[in-house]
């Protein structure tokens, strides 16, 4: 029998749902942006996800932005935070002032609500749920009801990671979407960078201004993210603050980690629904890095492109919203 558990506890100060099923699994902190803090393949010791454990836990509850895999909504930079939409203008909190823009949204450190949890000899699963509204410190600046979810199940399969976005406005939503996500690199005990290869499916980069928005102009890839694309790469081969147009590879819209010396390889699957990525590797630290799915491109409503190129959704009145991504190991 396999075995397999869902039960609530504590992580740090937090409350805390804790999954597991066969070798895998999982803690999400409802509390703090609904936030997947830990994936594992507990049989060999693998961490896929950077944990915010011991002196790391003070500053993930200041800014929950590179540990497990938080929420962006809506995700990255905005010029000025200031947009239009619809013939609406809305102006969000420049609080990056480094180059005078917003970043990352409003969802990341809001109290999100266990809706339920469980566990079966088929999977083990918890949902979150956070009705974005009139309590929600960001609706000041973004006032537009909607009710987002994510729900976590583990299986043999590995871990699913479905979203859910429904329009509660009586207005459309511009909606869009993405995820921090942190991916420790190297994930397995005693292993080095060198052991490392890792491989993106990019398609090409989008050129970046002096203020890290996009100019519109997309180039070709250097040699070292050609590695990336042709999964050989080293994830630290430069510092990467970079954002790509995404190209399916071998069928996939992935990012993934093999490493040589343990022979096992971390595939994340970020899906279809996803068309651009984000890459940043912490200056080339060595340690983690973030492959960051993003429905859209970054500033993607004050970009002059078509909405099929940016990728800005248009969430009607009423309209859902969901797409699944996946993680496991091999």
């Amino acid at each position: 029998m396999t075995q397999h558990e869902a039960k609530l506890g504590q992580y740090e100060s937090e409350r805390a749902v804790f999954l597991k099923y066969g070798k895998y699994s999982a803690i999400a902190l409802p509390g703090i942006g609904g936030n997947l803090i830990s994936f594992r393949d507990d049989d060999r010791g693998f961490q896929f996800v950077r944990e915010p454990e011991g002196d790391a836990w003070a500053g993930f509850v200041e800014r929950p932005w590179v540990h497990g895999i938080p929420v962006l909504y809506p995700p990255n930079r905005y010029d000025a935070g200031t947009f239009e939409f619809d013939g609406r203008t809305y102006r969000f909190p420049v609080n990056e002032p480094s180059t005078g823009n917003h970043l990352h949204g409003f969802v990341y450190s809001s109290k999100w609500e266990l809706v339920e949890y469980g566990s079966s000899e088929e999977k083990s699963f918890a949902t979150v749920r956070l009705r974005f509204d009139e309590k929600e410190p960001g609706f000041a600046h973004f006032p537009l009801r909607v009710t987002l979810s994510q729900t976590f199940t583990l299986t043999d399969a590995g871990l699913s990671l479905r979203f859910d976005a429904t329009n509660d406005d009586d207005k459309a939503i511009p909606f869009m979407l993405g995820f921090h996500t942190t991916v420790n690199a190297p994930f397995a005990p005693g292993s080095q960078v060198e052991d490392l290869e890792c491989g993106f499916s990019f398609g090409e980069r989008w050129e970046l201004n002096e203020r890290m928005l996009p100019t519109g102009k997309l180039l070709p890839l250097n040699e070292g993210e050609q590695q990336l694309r042709n999964g050989k790469g080293n994830p630290y081969f430069a510092a990467m603050d970079n954002h790509y147009t995404a190209a399916n590879v071998n069928g996939m819209n992935a990012m993934t980690l093999y490493d040589r010396r343990a022979g096992a390889r971390f595939v994340y699957e970020a899906g279809d629904a996803y068309k651009h990525w984000m890459v940043y590797n912490g200056e080339a630290s060595g340690s983690f890095f973030c492959p960051e799915p993003q429905t859209g491109m970054v500033n993607a409503p004050n970009v002059d492109l078509p909405a099929e190129q940016t990728g800005l959704i248009r969430l009607e009145p009423g309209q859902s919203w969901s797409a699944v991504s996946r993680m496991y190991s091999e």
